[in-house]
């Protein structure tokens, strides 16, 4: 029987050699009877330890048991009802810390593929059916006001956008670049996560009702206040995009990059491309610092770019915080890793980089979580490199809340809001990174999620009003 297989099926993926000279998805997705024979591994637990280990809540006990019986429309809808962008969490959502992590077929064996199950199901849908427009019931408050303004088309504003529509709201989202879908497209590589599949389940929420409007800078040609003139409730969904810098001496030089504007030249305008109008650095030796999600996508968009790369990381390889499948894609692509060292000065040649001098670190004690703290010793060596990527987390951009008088905020500039979602000015709602910080893209779904409940009931309220599907 397929559920007492201890090994599960694994997702092919692209030859190393092949795939470093393009962009293309390195994941090839898996067949039907591939999928079926995997998700017949549920033990369909009572407990649901996975359902509670998903942010979002997707019934994946349901859900496998539908693909098990090649059920594939309803095992998609059943995943959509809690998750927007199956398609995409299918892809980059860290399952193996999540709903993976608590699967009891670990306990003994390999837990199943959840991740991979959810994008099988979500890639067949998408080649099976088109969106279809659905009747628009907008919830429309007694004053005629429409009612919710969504800032942000990342993760966490297009899941408030899809719960809320799905409510029944009429919802418009607000995007400051030219392009739908935030970090989902100017920080994921195409290698990781096709724009074509963003795109596509963009398309799906506005055949959904949700309206979109791009080159829109809340803060700039418009203000949160204004939105509040126009919509009953605001959900700032702005990320964090401001890049952490170590302050350094040669930080300035040419050739430093934050990730941030890196894979934003990359992913959003195409920099790889012979015709590029912002053609990304020419390098041959890059350095990459920093050991997160962010540092692996920017060190292997380098090697595309023909660089010889290598990550500086001041904790032991172990302690890497980037997903081990990530980590061992860098390594298949010839990328170096240089752990237990931390950057202490950009050497430069009066105006560009010429390499970096690093500290030799040692792990010293361990805290109260049983990890060991990076510890900088007197010694020092020298890397060679003409491109340095400071991939080291990111902050909250400050435009938001410097231009909206009320809106409170934390020294880092995460916004400050009370349990339910809401900040300082009522009927405006924060979520995701704007209020965490950078975290996981599920994450950030989760909160939008919450904020989408949390604005139904204020709506309610404040409006005595209710969803039209709910009427």
């Amino acid at each position: 029987m397929d559920n007492m297989t201890r090994k599960g099926h694994t997702m092919p993926e692209r030859d190393p050699s092949e795939r470093i000279s393009d962009f293309s998805e390195v994941a090839l997705g898996i067949d039907e009877e591939r999928a079926v024979s995997e998700a017949k591994r549920c033990l369909a637990c009572k407990g649901r330890p996975c359902t509670a280990g998903c942010p979002v809540g997707v019934a994946i006990p349901e859900f496998l048991a539908l693909v098990a019986q090649r059920k594939f429309g309803e095992a998609y809808e059943t995943i959509r009802a809690a998750n927007s962008l199956p398609a995409v969490t299918g892809r980059v959502c860290p399952q193996e810390r999540q709903c993976e992590a608590r699967c009891v077929r670990g306990r003994a064996g390999e837990p199943v593929a959840i991740g991979m199950l959810e994008r099988f199901v979500a890639d067949r849908h998408a080649r099976s059916a088109s969106p279809v427009p659905e009747e628009g019931k907008p919830c429309i408050p007694e004053d005629g006001k429409p009612c919710v303004a969504v800032v942000g088309s990342g993760p966490a504003g297009l899941a408030c956008a899809g719960d809320l529509a799905a409510m029944g709201y009429a919802v418009t989202v607000f995007e400051a670049l030219h392009v739908a879908g935030g970090v989902l497209v100017y920080g994921i590589p195409s290698f990781r996560l096709p724009k074509e599949v963003v795109a596509r389940e963009i398309e799906d929420l506005a055949a959904r009702g949700v309206r979109f409007v791009t080159d829109a800078v809340v803060g700039k040609t418009v203000t949160v206040r204004e939105l509040l003139e126009t919509y009953s409730a605001v959900f700032l969904g702005t990320g964090a995009g401001l890049p952490n810098f170590m302050h350094i001496p040669g930080e300035n030089a040419c050739g430093v990059f934050s990730a941030n504007e890196y894979l934003t030249r990359i992913n959003l305008m195409k920099a790889y491309e012979e015709d590029a109008e912002t053609p990304v650095y020419p390098a041959r030796h890059v350095a990459v610092v920093g050991g997160g999600n962010v540092a692996m996508d920017a060190a292997r968009c380098a090697r595309r770019m023909g660089a010889e790369v290598t990550v500086i990381y001041r904790r032991s390889e172990e302690d890497l915080p980037a997903r081990r499948e990530e980590i061992r894609h860098a390594k298949e692509e010839g990328i170096a890793f240089l752990c237990l060292s931390n950057p202490v000065e950009i050497l430069t040649d009066g105006t560009a980089v010429r390499g970096v001098r690093c500290a030799v670190m040692e792990q010293g004690e361990a805290d109260a979580s049983g990890r060991r703290a990076p510890v900088q010793t007197d010694r020092t060596f020298e890397l060679g490199a003409d491109c340095v990527i400071m991939a080291l987390g990111t902050s909250p951009n400050p435009l938001v809340v410097r231009s909206t008088p009320g809106l409170t905020a934390k020294p880092r500039g995460e916004l400050i809001t009370d349990e339910g979602g809401m900040t300082a000015i009522e009927g405006v709602f924060a979520g995701g990174d704007a209020v965490t910080g950078s975290a996981t893209v599920i994450l950030a779904m989760g909160a939008g999620k919450s904020a989408a409940s949390a604005i139904d009931g204020y709506l309610k309220e404040k409006y005595g009003v209710r969803a039209a599907s709910q009427t």
